[in-house]
């Protein structure tokens, strides 16, 4: 891990490759950065690649985006990748690995404590997931001066969250299970129940506006729970548009919730993709609202718009990554690549880069661009990528989740099954098969990881085999 000592930051490099460096006399005003973020959403599930799908929105975004084929999380499950993003670092550095990790380590700076010193006005609103309950963990306390947020738990209810639903649900609240706790306004409870997607999403466009108002630049998070299951928790008017019928939580008096959820999962849940496409519908229409307001205010050209989602779409739920194999919990593609769009006004060119690219670049590439280059990340500013479409120095990329590890490097991929048992468990709980043993795949001839060359291809397994190891040293 290096600190980039960068003689331009982004806005120079954007300056001198339009050709105006010398004629802006005045500091070009600094930008603001919107990250989208959302849950568990499938890597082609959208409109412009099915018809089945209806992301009008998500659609237009990314046609005028860089739109990166080849873009990661940093771990195929949700509370480490959120580490990863918000750190622009390994998660594994300080202890995330698989689900109940450490979670943010007072010692990292993340991302909104660098906006903060910016000058930004930085907003959190959305889903929590960062591993263990801690103080650090709440947005107040890792640099957001402000946030709403559904509690701690991995599991936000798309509906409930109020101490009278706690009451209600009484052993179905747990935060594991329907996760109906009160919000957390700046870490304090607060009962909000209504429809997340659309509360978040209110709640963002209040605060922008806000900023907007005091002519301060903002740099928001908005990290949806869409389209994590259970993607029938909907308002009854919206089942209804969709001709989808009710569906009860889970009732502890019925029946154990481990013989309930297996009933709310691929291939069980009847019109589960129906359910998960109209979750996906309402999560598009808030972003189209949010866009149109940022046209109203006069800020679209001067923001910095990131959608991305923490890992690879969950099968399970009825999201569908193909032609990738696998999904969400395993280390084969469908697992960790990721949809990803940055747009910029006219400040970049469209259309699909190839590069293979990482969340964990977005920290630098956001940092640089607004000027600050005091920090410390795993990942690479793209920058220069995005604009000029030239070559970055990415050397590999690396996943651990303990019992799991994979590395890419160039066309190749090498994937490591340590723990068979933990893979089975896997696949019948999630109905996923993360797969076993040593797995090599050429991703440029086989996308789809259809055909093992680890045998014919030792050598090359050897390979990856040390830079992984060498790895493995260098964050420790």
């Amino acid at each position: 891990m290096k600190k980039t000592n960068l003689l331009l930051s982004g806005l120079a490099l954007y300056s001198a490759a339009t050709g105006f460096a010398n004629e802006i006399e005045q500091p070009i005003k600094q930008p603001n950065v919107l990250i989208l973020y959302s849950d568990d959403h499938g890597y082609t599930d959208f409109g412009y690649l099915k018809e089945e799908i209806k992301t009008p929105n998500l659609d237009k975004l990314a046609e005028i985006s860089a739109r990166f084929s080849n873009a990661y999380a940093s771990s195929p499950i949700s509370s480490p990748s959120r580490c990863g993003i918000m750190t622009g670092q390994y998660q594994q550095r300080f202890g995330n690995t698989w689900y109940a990790g450490k979670g943010l380590s007072p010692k990292v700076k993340t991302m909104a404590e660098h906006f903060q010193e910016a000058g930004y006005q930085t907003s959190y609103f959305g889903k929590l997931h960062y591993g263990i309950e801690s103080e650090r963990s709440l947005p107040h306390n890792h640099g957001f001066f402000h946030s709403l947020t559904a509690s701690h738990g991995g599991r936000t209810h798309y509906l409930y969250h109020s101490q009278e639903a706690v009451k209600r649900y009484g052993v179905a609240s747990n935060k594991l299970r329907m996760n109906v706790d009160p919000m957390l306004l700046n870490g304090e409870e607060v009962d909000r129940d209504g429809f997340t997607t659309e509360i978040f999403s209110n709640e963002a466009q209040e605060f922008m506006k806000k900023s907007i108002e005091e002519n301060q630049p903002f740099f928001t998070y908005l990290a949806f729970n869409a389209v994590h299951n259970f993607t029938w928790q909907m308002p009854k008017e919206y089942l209804a548009e969709w001709g989808l019928p009710e569906h009860p939580d889970w009732n502890p008096e019925i029946e154990s919730y481990e013989s309930w959820y297996q009933k709310q999962i691929s291939p069980n849940l009847e019109l589960g993709r129906r359910y998960y496409i109209a979750q996906l519908y309402y999560m598009d229409r808030e972003i189209g609202k949010i866009l149109d307001f940022l046209k109203e205010k006069g800020v679209y050209e001067d923001t910095i718009i990131v959608y991305t989602t923490d890992n690879g779409g969950s099968s399970c739920n009825f999201g569908d990554n193909s032609p990738l194999r696998a999904t969400k919990y395993t280390l084969y593609e469908g697992g960790i690549r990721v949809p990803l769009f940055f747009s910029w006004g006219k400040k970049i060119k469209p259309g699909q880069r190839d590069e293979i690219v990482s969340a964990l670049d977005l920290m630098p590439t956001l940092l640089e661009i607004i000027g600050k280059t005091d920090y410390n990340s795993d990942g690479i500013n793209l920058f220069p990528y995005i604009t000029n479409e030239t070559a970055t120095n990415r050397k590999a990329l690396f996943w651990d989740v303990g019992w799991q590890y994979a590395i890419r490097k160039g066309d190749w991929k090498l994937k490591v099954t340590r723990n068979p048992a933990m893979s089975k468990f896997i696949e019948n709980y999630e109905h996923a098969y993360p797969g076993t043993g040593t797995e090599l795949f050429n991703l440029k001839d086989d996308p789809s990881e259809t055909t093992n060359l680890a045998k014919q291809n030792w050598k090359k397994v050897l390979e990856l085999k040390r830079e992984y190891r060498k790895w493995k040293r260098s964050i420790k």
